[in-house]
């Protein structure tokens, strides 16, 4: 065990991580599908919060949230905007096989890839495989009173996934553009029913900009545009960055050894203005939703690495899974943060591009945040763990009050502010 690092026993053996006390069956509880939100509430802010402040719960209507803030602090919010990711397709026999796009290929680019009027490649997953082993399949879509055929071409594996190619037959319509006409805006698997014509605004934020995921980062669903002025005019600053949210959040948990839980990666964005921030606000910041959680504490761990680490400009720069686990001498934030600009500024980068595939359980210790608007998460998911790592057992008593008291669950419920 590393002390001083994490509450949980951690040990590394031959380079590889184990968890030694936590049973996921300690993250366990009964949520009775009545309590799973199926649609949004009417009003956006009109949900409720459950606020966790002082060690005392309460709730309020969400668009009263700006008084439960504490004052001069940062709200961090994911900009990424929910694509038309699922597409349906049949093969010449009619056998009908659906296609999920997860991220690009060639070009590796999301804005490049979305911008192309020639063909693409991407990572996907797809449903009845097993009818389709080889050839290609299509589907149709109407443009300006003309029905253009969209094909798919398996090009091999990609992982666990597959590489598939795509091709629409002119140049006048770009991927994006397809993906609008052809795609299906993909919900959880656990609203059991196919996305509405309200789910096309519903499932968005009201400030998503940045195209790119296959899922919502829901906590951000209750701002309006009003709720965010009311937060201006308490003083409370806003910051973005642009974390593309993959299929893998709704991964479950299936192993009994946490450290055998293979944790998705996600590509980010955040750009030196939001670095800035971050360190003007230490102390003060607070992020909208687990993927801002996820970025902002990735940030600090990258910090450290690239402090460490010679990096060739254009790669990627990447966090594993257990690397926040396994780093050796840690740097204090501002040290870290910094170590990030330098790195831009010596490569002329406006922006930071990178993945990570950091898993944060009980007993992490929180480097950048100070707070977090989360939506309630499902019993024994690595959401809920990350939950449970910032304010340990307390969960439990949360998760029962939100229960006992007609909060609403998942990705369409209502949310929780919790503070240290």
């Amino acid at each position: 065990m590393r002390k001083g690092f994490c509450r949980t026993p951690l040990y590394i053996r031959k380079g590889k991580v184990e968890f030694t006390n936590i049973d996921l069956r300690e993250y366990n509880y009964e949520l009775p599908p009545a309590r799973i939100a199926r649609y949004p509430v009417e009003e956006r802010d009109l949900s409720k919060v459950l606020v966790f402040k002082d060690n005392i719960i309460s709730e309020d209507t969400f668009r009263n949230i700006y008084q439960y803030l504490p004052a001069e602090s940062l709200l961090v919010f994911n900009n990424t905007r929910v694509i038309r990711a699922r597409i349906l397709f049949r093969k010449e026999s009619g056998a009908g096989i659906e296609i999920l796009c997860l991220e690009p290929l060639s070009p590796s680019d999301y804005e490049l890839s979305f911008g192309s009027r020639k063909p693409v490649e991407w990572k996907c997953i797809a449903g009845n495989l097993r009818k389709w082993k080889s050839g290609i399949i299509r589907t149709s879509f109407p443009y300006n009173g003309r029905e253009y055929v969209l094909t798919a071409e398996k090009m091999g594996a990609e992982g666990e996934a597959l590489r598939i190619r795509f091709e629409w037959g002119t140049e006048e319509i770009t991927f994006g553009e397809v993906t609008e006409l052809a795609g299906i805006l993909p919900l959880p698997p656990y609203l059991e029913r196919e996305a509405v014509d309200e789910d096309l605004n519903r499932y968005q934020t009201v400030y998503s900009r940045i195209r790119g995921s296959v899922a919502a980062p829901t906590a951000g669903l209750h701002f309006t545009g009003t709720t965010l002025d009311k937060l201006s005019e308490a003083g409370i600053t806003t910051a973005e960055l642009t974390l593309h949210v993959g299929a893998g959040t709704f991964k479950p948990v299936k192993t009994a050894d946490i450290s055998q839980h293979e944790m998705h990666f996600e590509h980010f964005l955040v750009t030196k203005d939001t670095i800035d921030l971050l360190l003007k606000f230490k102390g003060r910041i607070i992020p909208v939703g687990t993927t801002s959680v996820r970025t902002l504490e990735s940030l600090y761990w990258l910090g450290n690495k690239i402090n460490a680490e010679t990096h060739e400009p254009g790669r990627e720069v990447i966090l594993g899974q257990w690397e926040a686990y396994k780093a050796g001498r840690e740097l204090p934030l501002e040290t870290a943060l910094q170590a990030i600009l330098n790195y831009m500024q010596q490569n002329n980068l406006a922006i930071l591009n990178a993945s990570t595939g950091i898993m944060i359980l009980p007993g992490y210790k929180f480097r950048v945040i100070d707070g977090m608007i989360t939506n309630f998460h499902q019993p024994m998911s690595t959401l809920l763990l990350l939950v449970s790592a910032f304010i340990g057992k307390k969960w439990v008593e949360i998760y029962d009050y939100a229960l006992k008291n007609n909060f609403r669950f998942l990705s369409y419920g209502d949310c929780s502010l919790l503070l240290k």
